[in-house]
C-alpha cells in the first residue's frame, strides 16, 4: 500500500510540474517586457511593452543626463536592430499586457533572443481604434491621408526609442498580424524609408501605394481559407508590388484560416532572412 500511494504521490508531483514549468517560463518570457507609456509633445499617450537586447542596458542615452556619470558599457557601445510588432484587433485595450498574446514566446524566446539580439516595441492600441481607419472586410481600400492617432503615436514613439537607445537605424523591421497587418503595410507605404523590412500578416495595404514600397524585402503571409481578412488583399498587395518591379516573399498556407501568424512566425528562415535585410537609404 506505502509503494503505491507513493507511486501516486510521484506521479501527482511529475505532472504537476510539468503543468507548472511552463507557466512559469511564459510569465518569465513576458515579464521581459518592460511596461511603458508614450507621452507625445502634444499629449497622447499610447501604452507600449519594450524589449532590450539580451546583454543590453535597458537605460536610455537620456538617463546619462539624469544620473551624470553614466556610459554605456561594452555591450551597449553596439547598435542594434528595431523590431515594431503591430497587435491585431483582439489585443485592443489599455493593459498593457494582451498585445504580448502571441509574440512573448516568439521574440521572448532565448534563443531567439540569443542568435538575433534586437530592440522590440509592441504598442496597444486603444479598443475604440484601429491601426488604420478601414473596413478590414473590404476587397481594397484608399490609405486615408493621415495615419490614424494610435499610429501616429507609435510613430513619434518609434523616433523617441531611436533617440534615446543605440538603434541601428539601417536596420529597422516592422511586422503585425490581421488589423496589425494592416498597420504594416500602411507604415511601410508612409514611411518607405524608414524600415529596411516588413513582415505583413494576413492584413492589406493600398495597392496604389505598391511603387513606394516595391524596393522594401517584405515576406508577406496568409491563410488561403481566411473568412476574416480575404486572402486576395495579400495576393492583389503582392501581385501590384511585383507589377512594380518589387520582388516580395509570399506564403499561403493552404489549409489555414485567419489564426495563421503562429505558423507564420515559425517560418524555417523568417528571422535569418528579416536580419539580413539593411536599408542602404
Amino acid at each position: 500500500m506505502k509503494k503505491i500511494k507513493a507511486f501516486y504521490l510521484t506521479f501527482i508531483l511529475f505532472f504537476g510540474l510539468i503543468l507548472i514549468l511552463p507557466n512559469k517560463t511564459l510569465f518569465a518570457q513576458k515579464d521581459l517586457f518592460e511596461k511603458k507609456v508614450f507621452i507625445s509633445e502634444a499629449g497622447g499617450t499610447i501604452p507600449y511593452r519594450f524589449l532590450i537586447p539580451e546583454n543590453s542596458t535597458s537605460k536610455s542615452v537620456a538617463d546619462k543626463e539624469f544620473e551624470g556619470n553614466w556610459i554605456f558599457d561594452n555591450d551597449n557601445t553596439k547598435e542594434y536592430p528595431l523590431i515594431i510588432f503591430l497587435h491585431g484587433a483582439g489585443e485592443r485595450g489599455t493593459d498593457n499586457e494582451i498585445q504580448l498574446a502571441y509574440i512573448d514566446k516568439v521574440f521572448g524566446n532565448s534563443e531567439f533572443r540569443e542568435k538575433h539580439p534586437c530592440y522590440v516595441i509592441a504598442p496597444q492600441c486603444p479598443k475604440e481604434n484601429k491601426w488604420v481607419e478601414v473596413s478590414w472586410s473590404l476587397s481594397e481600400h484608399i490609405q486615408p491621408e493621415t495615419p490614424s492617432i494610435p499610429l501616429q503615436l507609435t510613430i513619434e514613439l518609434i523616433d523617441e526609442i531611436i533617440e534615446n537607445y543605440p538603434v541601428d537605424e539601417s536596420r529597422i523591421y516592422v511586422t503585425g498580424l490581421s488589423m496589425g497587418g494592416f498597420g504594416t503595410w500602411d507604415l511601410l507605404s508612409r514611411f518607405p524609408d524608414k524600415f529596411a523590412g516588413g513582415i505583413p500578416i494576413c492584413g492589406g495595404g493600398d495597392e496604389n501605394n505598391a511603387s513606394k514600397i516595391s524596393q522594401i524585402p517584405i515576406w508577406a503571409f496568409h491563410g488561403a481559407t481566411d473568412r476574416v481578412v480575404m486572402v486576395e488583399r495579400s495576393r492583389n498587395m503582392i501581385e501590384a508590388i511585383k507589377n512594380n518591379g518589387g520582388s516580395p516573399k509570399y506564403t499561403e498556407f493552404p489549409t489555414l484560416g485567419h489564426l495563421c501568424w503562429t505558423q507564420a512566425y515559425a517560418t524555417e528562415g523568417l528571422f535569418e532572412w528579416l536580419f539580413k535585410q539593411v536599408n542602404e537609404k
